[in-house]
């Protein structure tokens, strides 16, 4: 959630952060916010001021009656105070319930030093490979993985619709390979903890990391529970430590997760549908960091690093790319897509969002430490980054290592893991 306190004490500074997001409904959002927080406070200076009043003349009451003196004048006036006051109460909490609606609608301050603008001034910070040449015309992901028995995109829909993808024979086994690859990785050398979490997740859960209740409508609801399938493993491993003090000197403190993703919004309408470019379901391995707010720079450099390493490990070419103010998501404050070349389609796909969200999540999901012993409990910041998502990279790794007979070599990191360097297409 949004820093009330912030908002209140720089409204201009704040509508200038803000603004840079490109999106004139939040600032008309600020406005109302606003607004209530400055109707709470004036009621609860009305609030106080009556109940302090009212306890003055109970106490002139009781001395009254102790004296023997009359109080029937005060006892009435304490009456109608008493039904002021429970009336304003009532307003109180009805101001209080909107203005914590509206301040769940306003997205996170994007930092200082990324880029101005929409998508269109995202801005490549490094790239590591180079894509791959063919002296014949490469084939798409969904010609190869067709031929080479792993992909059955039509027994997917059949099962469950368009953009929920079925994988056969060495199609499953890679992506079980690729899942204990890369949790080998991040928990063996990148010291993650791993976690298996459940795929369902609470309404508090989402909201306290953001999804809700903007996007409730890109989630998979299960009723009567009113439970969601999770969008991604944020979800959960964040959730471990709503309304926790955590041991500042555990900090940081990372959890790597496989888990499935569902996402309604992914098989939009439009570009991009073909195959598993944009699908409704999908597997990833997903990073989550917890740590004191002045080391969040330095472990947002870190965390995107452990997603690259898989990708050289891999030996996908890849770019960092940093998005500007008016792309970034809107929990994050800054965000780094590493996309990888993928050759049949010709194009970069994102694998990876690498985000920091400073105390925005916390503060929802009420997630602190405690700088010191006796110290006042501080939000922690939280961090995460794909250490990847599997449909991308499975795209890249087919199209980029195709040969002219429809075979694909299989990297030597991840060949271990398959049992064999080599896919071949079925006889």
């Amino acid at each position: 959630m949004i820093d009330l306190k912030r908002l209140r004490q720089d409204p201009e500074g704040s509508r200038a952060s803000l603004a840079r997001r490109r999106d004139p409904s939040v600032l008309a959002l600020l406005d109302v916010v606003l607004d209530l927080d400055r109707q709470r406070r004036e009621l609860l200076v009305t609030v106080e001021t009556l109940k302090a009043e009212r306890n003055a003349a109970t106490e002139e009451v009781a001395r009254r009656k102790r004296a023997r003196e009359a109080a029937g004048e005060l006892m009435a006036g304490l009456k109608a105070s008493g039904e002021a006051v429970k009336g304003l109460d009532a307003q109180l909490r009805e101001i209080e319930a909107a203005l914590e609606s509206h301040a769940l609608g306003i997205p996170n301050f994007p930092l200082d030093g990324i880029p101005d603008g929409d998508a269109a001034a995202n801005r490549v910070i490094r790239s590591w490979g180079q894509p791959p040449r063919f002296a014949f015309e490469p084939r798409p992901h969904w010609e190869l993985g067709t031929a080479l028995g792993m992909l059955d995109l039509a027994a997917g829909a059949k099962i469950a619709g368009s953009g929920f993808p079925l994988f056969r024979g060495p199609g499953a086994r890679l992506v079980r390979a690729l899942r204990e690859f890369m949790l080998d990785v991040h928990t063996r050398e990148h010291g993650y903890e791993e976690v298996a979490p459940p795929y369902l997740a609470t309404r508090a859960s989402l909201t306290g990391t953001g999804q809700l209740p903007k996007f409730e409508e890109e989630l998979y609801r299960t009723a009567p529970d009113d439970l969601f399938l999770i969008p991604t493993g944020e979800v959960p491993v964040t959730n471990i430590h709503r309304d926790d003090i955590l041991d500042a000197a555990a900090l940081p403190i990372g959890y790597a997760a496989w888990t499935p993703c569902f996402r309604r919004e992914a098989g939009a309408h439009g570009k991009d549908t073909r195959g598993l470019i944009r699908v409704h379901q999908f597997d990833k391995v997903e990073l989550v960091r917890f740590c004191r707010p002045e080391e969040s720079p330095a472990e947002h450099d870190r965390i995107t690093r452990h997603a690259e390493v898989i990708l050289e490990r891999l030996e996908i070419p890849y770019r960092v790319v940093e998005l500007a103010a008016g792309d970034t998501g809107f929990h994050s404050a800054r965000t780094l897509d590493l996309e990888v070349w993928a050759a049949g389609v010709e194009g970069w796909l994102e694998v990876s969002s690498s985000s920091t969200f400073t105390d925005f999540q916390s503060r929802r999901g009420n997630i602190r430490f405690r700088p010191e012993a006796g110290a006042r409990p501080e939000l922690v910041h939280t961090l995460n980054a794909s250490g990847l998502a599997f449909p991308r990279t499975i795209i890249a790794l087919l199209e980029n290592n195709q040969a002219a007979d429809g075979s694909v070599r299989v990297p030597a990191a991840l060949a271990p893991y398959l049992g064999s360097d080599r896919l071949t297409p079925r006889a």
